[in-house]
């Protein structure tokens, strides 16, 4: 155990059975420890400086602009390309071929040459190729309605309608953030002893940061070449509630699903930081924050807007939960010796609301959650050791996947569902098993099936056979043995969702991953993809310089009006002057 965190050997662990249960799963929120605000405490901390390198825009907007990051240890560089496309091509499809602004994260400088090569390549995404100094390689579109209601109140010295903004929330909206060697970029395997990025999706984490910069940046511009001197720029408390919207489908579910153990190892180092906060003793100087930090979860899920009714309803039900419990939770610490013992108190409410409580909790003990934060990376292999009998693996699967040996797979309901990837629109997708085309191309995604194949198969075994004879004659069990050997002896181990089933959702392994990474007000568009927010709510680059910085943006909220009369101090000069000159061209370098 590490010296900075607690010798507190009461912390126990909530068990497997209720943390990957995909209902909770899908009630996840964003904590200390998701990637955003790792990565913003890590910019922060070390004193990450961007400045604009360069300005290329014509007054319409179009051109590329490049910010450069410097840290402690290396330099790098955000190059943004902004193409004008009509409204009939703007799509958040994978398929899309055209996009308002696309972007590439890069090591090191960027000359004439490799300019030259990131812009025949950079907006053609998955059909360009770029060198392995890229690290991360995305793209995103307007969300016209916003961007267009900014740009023409400000360029007539108005400030936007903060209610026209909260209905979305963002200016850009990325479709696809791609790293880890795709399309020639810089595999993962180049980052691990990159002490800026040796962080799973902390590159991409940065470039979707860098890119909500810009994007602020992009609207204060537009506004002062339409109004002239009478423009203004955006207030500062609008820019921190404006983040980056996403927009995601089922084509992230297949990653949680094929990389258990990193999944294992989220939820794992989650698990434990809470715990630590929950032996902690219910002090009373932590009601006061404990109470603000509920309101505002109160707060924010009433100013999140959806059209999904069903995410409306867990809301409003969240709300009312909360708002009980707030009301008396001076009495329920007071009654309570650790946090422990409260958070029992609140297992009547929604799983939205309980999950809200455990990221409230998490955020009063940043000494102990922190720690936590480097621990997301694990190894990925999945192993079977030698000299194991049949029985070993039974006693495996009755004690940690009874969610999949329970399971009747004969019954229809239970195999309504299967996965393919479709050749048209190059992501996942689902079709009913005998009703729709493709089954024959079955993606290999029904872990639950499998575990219950293999365990009628080890029921007809004697007991006391070898693992590797019977494997020997069935080899089609090799993997999912591993699999269940491997995950069967973490502490977490597999999502207990068998994505085959008729009621089964999609949307929770959706929620879960992106949880992780930070985003928050989930809007699901269906039961198979959501729009979400990144870094809504976060300091603005200027902020994490300021001694006054202070991590407080969990739940983001829609500026008050007491917030937006006041006046800071942000000059047209400062946000939309041309990079100084010692950091234009010079000599064929950037």
């Amino acid at each position: 155990m590490d010296a900075h965190r607690s010798t507190n050997t009461t912390a126990l662990m909530r068990s497997a059975d209720v943390v990957m249960a995909p209902e909770r799963l899908g009630a996840m929120h964003q904590t200390r420890i998701s990637f955003v605000r790792t990565m913003i405490r890590k910019m922060a901390q070390q004193q990450w400086r961007v400045t604009k390198h360069e300005w290329q825009l014509c007054p319409q907007g179009f051109g590329y602009v490049i910010y450069k990051l410097a840290t402690p240890n290396h330099v790098y560089h955000l190059v943004v390309f902004c193409d004008q496309i009509a409204d009939d091509e703007r799509n958040d499809r994978v398929i899309a071929e055209k996009w308002d602004v696309t972007f590439a994260l890069i090591k090191g400088g960027v000359d004439v040459s490799l300019l030259e090569r990131l812009r025949a390549n950079v907006p053609l995404q998955e059909a360009g190729r770029n060198p392995n100094t890229v690290l991360v390689l995305a793209r995103a579109n307007k969300s016209v309605r916003v961007f267009e209601h900014i740009v023409s109140h400000l360029a007539t010295g108005v400030q936007p309608d903060p209610k026209a903004l909260a209905e979305v929330g963002y200016i850009l909206r990325t479709t696809a953030v791609y790293g880890n060697g795709k399309f020639g970029i810089a595999d993962f395997k180049l980052l691990e002893n990159n002490p800026d990025f040796n962080q799973s999706f902390s590159a991409q984490m940065c470039a979707v940061y860098l890119l909500r910069e810009f994007s602020l940046d992009w609207v204060n511009y537009l506004a002062k070449q339409q109004g002239g001197d009478q423009a203004i720029t955006l207030h500062c408390a609008l820019q921190r509630y404006l983040g980056v919207g996403n927009a995601t489908g089922l084509g992230m579910a297949p990653y949680l699903i094929n990389h258990p153990r990193i999944v294992d190892q989220w939820m794992t180092t989650r698990e434990a930081a809470l715990s630590e906060v929950l032996a902690c003793p219910a002090e009373s100087e932590k009601y006061e924050y404990l109470q603000k930090l509920i309101q505002k979860a109160i707060l924010h899920l009433e100013q999140v807007v959806t059209i999904n009714e069903y995410q409306k309803q867990l809301n409003i039900a969240a709300v009312i939960d909360l708002e009980a419990f707030e009301n008396n939770l001076e009495t329920i610490i007071a009654q309570s010796q650790t946090w422990q013992h409260l958070v029992e108190q609140s297992l009547c409410m929604s799983l939205e609301a309980q999950e809200i409580v455990l990221t409230c909790l998490m955020e009063l003990y940043p000494e102990l959650v922190d720690a936590y934060q480097d621990d997301m990376n694990c190894d990925e292999t999945l192993s079977l050791p030698s000299g194991k009998q049949i029985q070993d693996f039974i006693a495996i699967l009755e004690a940690h996947y009874r969610w999949a040996i329970d399971t009747d797979f004969t019954q229809g309901e239970n195999i309504y569902w299967f996965w393919y990837r479709s050749q048209d629109k190059e992501e996942p997708r689902l079709g009913v098993r005998g009703a729709e085309m493709g089954e024959e191309r079955e993606l290999p995604l029904d872990i639950g099936r499998q575990v219950y194949r293999l365990y009628q198969a080890l029921l007809t075994q004697p007991s006391e056979q070898s693992l590797a004879e019977f494997l020997v004659h069935q080899p089609q069990f090799r993997a999912i043995a591993r699999r269940v050997w491997t995950l069967g002896n973490k502490a977490m181990g597999d999502i207990q969702m068998n994505v085959l089933h008729q009621a089964s959702l999609p949307m929770h392994l959706l929620r879960c991953k992106l949880a992780v990474f930070g985003a928050t007000k989930f809007d699901p568009r269906s039961d198979r993809w959501v729009r979400v927010t990144f870094f809504q709510g976060a300091p603005l680059l200027d902020d994490l310089s300021k001694p006054t910085f202070q991590e407080q943006w969990l739940f983001p909220l829609l500026p008050s009006q007491d917030e937006l009369s006041r006046q800071e101090v942000l000059s047209q000069q400062d946000v939309l002057s041309a990079p100084r000159q010692s950091e234009q061209l010079r000599g064929g370098t950037r």
